[in-house]
């Protein structure tokens, strides 16, 4: 008997150690892991706002259609400017500035453009000839100096390397998930200090992309989260305020 109640203290003695170990290192686990996946989070809301921006500014509205947005990057152009050449300390002491220096070069092409006695095969033969007979360029001595809009395909421009035509497909899911998608508001009809100001917000919610781990570690930070009156996961924008920061910036 006195052996069957040791076994069972023994017993007992291991359940409680490994109860109590497990009551550091749940918690421990759980946060690790939560800011491990945070940074793939916060990496795609990053990508969706650079991308809700550009198309605002192309389209004066957000979109809360994600699949609008990815056909959106793979399809426009951004305009640029080429840039050659630059102005002279003695040149922007006399005056003369970028915008004015552009609006004569403006000036000059669409002068020989309009001419019918003139041909040009390209920008670069534009070029060659205004330098050599516009007098005002002579005059500022802007020979040197180009300014064109050219229109480049989006995701290069805005991504660089980060997105290509194919991967920028994958920016619209959570990551951790079986491909959901994070959740989308706008407001475009958003009025702030009397003036109208359209506003989106992009959200990941706890519960979706971690679902999979502690049930209780995660009940605990939703609940943590609610009571401090703060959104329950990553998100970037707002629909009640102006602003497109993250919650994590």
């Amino acid at each position: 008997m006195k052996t069957v109640i040791r076994l069972l203290l023994g017993v007992s003695i291991c359940f409680l150690a490994y109860i109590c170990v497990m009551s550091l290192v749940t918690p421990i686990k759980f946060e690790n892991t939560r800011e491990a996946r945070q940074d793939a989070v916060v990496k795609n809301l990053v990508h969706l706002r650079t991308a809700e921006l550009e198309f605002f500014n192309q389209n004066k509205r957000y979109t809360d259609d994600l699949d609008s947005l990815v056909l959106f990057l793979r399809t426009a152009k951004k305009a640029e400017v080429f840039k050659q050449g630059s102005l002279t300390d003695k040149q922007l002491e006399a005056g003369l500035t970028e915008q004015k220096a552009a609006k004569i070069i403006e000036t000059a092409k669409q002068k020989a453009l309009k001419n019918k006695k003139l041909t040009f095969e390209n920008e670069d033969e534009l070029y060659a000839y205004i330098r050599q007979n516009d007098a005002d360029i002579k005059k500022y001595n802007l020979q040197d100096f180009r300014r064109d809009t050219v229109y480049v395909p989006l995701i290069p421009a805005v991504y660089k390397e980060a997105l290509d035509s194919v991967s920028v497909g994958d920016i619209v899911y959570i990551p951790y998930t079986d491909k959901v998608k994070y959740e989308v508001s706008v407001n475009n009809e958003f009025v702030s200090k009397g003036a109208p100001h359209p506003v989106f917000e992009i959200r990941a919610p706890y519960s979706i992309y971690l679902a999979d781990l502690d049930e209780q570690e995660l009940v605990n930070l939703i609940d943590k989260e609610e009571k401090l009156e703060h959104f329950p996961g990553l998100k970037v924008g707002s629909v009640t305020e102006p602003t497109t920061a993250g919650n994590w910036e």
